[in-house]
């Protein structure tokens, strides 16, 4: 049996330097233990004299290690070896088998530290206090994973001009305008009380409060009740979500509004006939567009976005209501989803190129909201112009239809989602689609169980086109 102690348990350079000397003494990992306590050792140290081969590994694979370090659960290191003994010595496309328990158990480890970074940054609350003359914000967090120094380049890039220190219990990290110092971790009791920001930033909150957009599933999903007590705005959530429906039932018995139009430019009046031959000019086309009456309420035209080679595409049903403010596609809640998904997918959104079957907004007012509506079959086929002028333009190697509205414009009939769901089809022209559903439908469904299987179901759809990417890549 062999021992490794991990001095620094989140070092990628110490980890590296154990897992080389294990390799060199074909250590298979069962034979291995590893610690993180000089008092808790038993068998021997690799040999330190050994002759260590050359060996390489998938970038991937760094990565991974990279953020599965991170993770609190003891037994990452021998995870993490396992798979690096399984790399070299059984398949070295391993990280792509997503069905594998062991890829499987890393890669949720992974999103997990991940998840932890992202709430650190979102819900952690700077309080200003008084040192020297000088000013210095503080806040206190308590992370789930050791993720202290993976978020100081956040913290500095983002607070630059600010003398701040972030405390946490594992440990406690200092800015001051010129370095970044570490120290030892912290109880809550040593950070500072409220400050004078705290009460404007809660009268902003209360003032953007949307009562028609109140999920408390969603809510809780998003940001977890044990951050709550860090957030000063968390004292009035339990208040605001009573008053929602009230205030809800106010704004529907009010006046519609409507945002005011985009004026388009008269230069970009073209004849929907012409055939354009960049994406830009056909952009520019569209923004007159008048092909179906929806033209009449939308603010405006929201076309595609991404480069014009890209090897993916992927098609919603229509702009929401803040896509139609934007004039972009996919920002909303849906959107928002949309790109959390394509992430923890391994996808960047800047590689494809998003759009939707219909190019302008469809709703009913109601009071001071625009309620979505469903574009009918002619409103799709008169907008299907635009989609195929698109897709003759890029000509992807692949395309994704989100939900039955895309499906019906790519292949010109209805198409059952839940049994075309994952599969791809490949039309006479040559296209493949792969049908999967709309990020929307996951925010309607109505509790946080379905929720989450859901999404955890269209990350694994998404899945499909990651995989898919070196091939296409390799094809091009």
């Amino acid at each position: 049996m062999y021992r490794v102690l991990m001095k620094d348990e989140t070092s990628l350079d110490e980890f590296r330097e154990h897992v080389r000397a294990l390799i060199a003494a074909k250590a298979k990992p069962r034979d291995v233990a590893w610690t993180t306590s000089a008092d808790d050792l038993f068998g021997e140290a690799p040999p330190p004299d050994v002759k260590i081969p050359k060996f390489t590994v998938p970038g991937a694979y760094v990565e991974l290690a990279r953020d599965v370090l991170l993770h609190r659960d003891p037994q990452r290191f021998a995870l993490l070896y396992e798979m690096l003994w399984r790399l070299l010595n059984e398949d070295r496309m391993l990280l792509a088998i997503f069905s594998d328990p062991l890829v499987y158990r890393l890669r949720q480890m992974q999103k997990a530290v991940g998840r932890d970074l992202h709430k650190m940054t979102a819900f952690l609350r700077f309080r200003k206090v008084e040192e020297g003359g000088g000013e210095r914000f503080i806040a206190w967090f308590e992370p789930q994973h050791l993720i202290l120094k993976r978020a100081a380049d956040f913290f500095v890039k983002r607070f630059t001009n600010m003398n701040w220190s972030v405390l946490t219990p594992d440990g406690a990290m200092h800015w001051n305008g010129r370095e970044v110092t570490f120290g030892p971790g912290v109880p809550k009791s040593h950070a500072p009380a409220d400050d004078a920001l705290e009460e404007w930033w809660r009268s902003y909150y209360r003032a953007t409060f949307n009562p028609a957009r109140a999920n408390p599933t969603m809510l809780r999903t998003e940001m977890p009740v044990r951050y709550w007590k860090n957030l000063p705005e968390a004292s009035l959530i339990p208040d605001l979500l009573a008053e929602a429906r009230h205030r809800t039932e106010t704004m529907i018995d009010t006046a519609p509004t409507l945002p005011r139009k985009v004026r388009v430019p008269e230069a970009a009046s073209y004849a929907s006939s012409s055939e354009a031959e960049t994406l830009v000019a056909l952009k520019q086309q569209a923004s007159g567009c008048q092909r179906c009456p929806l033209f009449s309420n939308a603010t405006q035209t929201v076309f595609g976005e991404g480069p014009g080679d890209a090897p993916v595409v992927f098609v919603g049903e229509q702009p929401g209501d803040q896509e139609d403010l934007a004039g972009l596609p996919f920002v909303g809640p849906a959107g928002q989803l949309f790109d959390r998904a394509l992430g923890e997918a391994g996808i960047e959104r800047a590689r494809v190129y998003v759009t939707n079957a219909v190019k302008h907004f469809k709703f009913t007012p109601r009071g001071k909201k625009r309620i979505h509506q469903k574009p009918n079959t002619g409103e799709v086929e008169h907008c299907r112009w635009w989609l195929d002028r698109e897709l003759a333009l890029i000509q992807p190697k692949l395309v994704v239809a989100l939900g039955g509205t895309a499906a019906r414009a790519l292949t010109g009939k209805d198409v059952k989602i839940t049994q075309m769901r994952g599969r791809t089809v490949t039309l006479r022209d040559g296209m493949s689609i792969l049908f999967t559903v709309h990020p929307s439908y996951l925010l309607r469904l109505p509790d946080a169980a379905a929720q989450a299987a859901e999404y955890r179901h269209f990350v694994e759809d998404l899945a499909l086109v990651a995989r898919a990417l070196p091939a296409i890549a390799k094809a091009a």
